[in-house]
């Protein structure tokens, strides 16, 4: 099939690579304008945009995709089908209705389960026992068009989102494949999705990254590892912010009140919650780098007895 590509960043990339290596013919490849970044304010290309330069592809890098130039662009491959990996911008209904079969995108989580901006980070943070990529048809909706295929894993206690981040993006890469295949041959089959059982994983700010210590320390545990490595977890010392990149918990009933550290050692800080202990394995001091606590402790001290905010 000739396929139109759009997607953004690290996520994108094996599901293009993947596509290149299928015998798919890649018409072009969308992907946002390359932004500044640093202190030098240097433009950077995506993700997606340095695999296809690799690749040999023609690359477009339209600021709003849904104006009547752009369009034309898209219409002029005379793509059977538009494939949308965490692309950045939303189609209007003229470009999901160009291709002959539609366009398709690859959403990193097991819908209806948690349509939006940032399932990935939800999934933990909301302590789903199981994550996954969902291939579905796009239509006007933020995620609600009909699923296509779908893989699910075990998500255990520990995994960041890093780490989902990482097998997710091969996961998806392969689901794309065998979509594609399906709808080429027409063995696929749509499921609507049930609206009722939806759920919502909005954007990602400050506000959601700071720890509540009024919270149980399983739920504070999650939202570390759901932020970890990015864009992470703080808490406020001395009215600096300290992230936090690793931690565990017990359930082991406390004394003092949430924030309250109760000890520092070498395999943690421990900190009352309003449910719980939580562990604070991994950190990083404001100017510093991000260091486990032990390697911390040899040559600083972190105070006991105060509360965190």
């Amino acid at each position: 099939m000739k396929v139109i590509f759009m997607g953004t960043p690290d996520f994108a990339v094996p599901t293009l690579t993947k596509l290149h290596e299928s015998g798919h013919e890649i018409k072009l490849v969308v992907t946002q304008p390359d932004k500044p970044s640093g202190r030098g304010k240097k433009l950077k290309k995506s993700a997606v945009k340095e695999k296809a330069e690799q690749l040999g592809l023609n690359v477009f890098q339209p600021d709003k995709i849904k104006k009547s130039e752009n369009i034309e662009v898209l219409r002029s491959c005379d793509a059977d089908i538009i494939v949308v990996v965490a692309y950045g911008q939303l189609l209007s209904k003229e470009i999901l209705d160009m291709p002959k079969f539609g366009c398709i995108n690859v959403h990193a989580s097991i819908l209806p389960e948690l349509r939006g901006a940032a399932p990935l980070n939800w999934a933990l943070i909301n302590g789903h026992k199981h994550a996954g990529v969902t291939t579905m048809m796009m239509d006007v909706g933020l995620d609600t068009g009909d699923m296509l295929l779908k893989d699910e894993i075990e998500v255990d206690r520990y995994m960041n989102v890093g780490q989902l981040h990482d097998i997710l993006m091969e996961k998806g890469a392969q689901l794309l494949i065998k979509t594609l295949n399906k709808i080429q041959d027409n063995s696929i089959t749509r499921t609507k999705q049930d609206d009722a059982l939806s759920t919502y994983a909005p954007m990602l700010n400050k506000e959601t990254q700071r720890i509540n210590w009024n919270d149980s320390a399983e739920n504070i545990h999650n939202l570390i590892r759901g932020l970890s490595p990015w864009p992470t977890a703080f808490f406020s010392l001395d009215d600096k912010f300290v992230k936090v990149y690793g931690s565990d918990f017990n359930d082991e009933e406390t004394r003092h009140e949430p924030g309250y550290v109760e000890k520092v050692q070498k395999d943690g800080i421990y900190v009352s919650c309003k449910t719980g202990t939580l562990i604070i394995k991994e950190i990083q001091m404001p100017g510093k780098n991000k260091v486990d606590v032990e390697a911390y402790l040899r040559g600083n001290k972190f105070p006991e007895n105060v509360i965190l905010k």
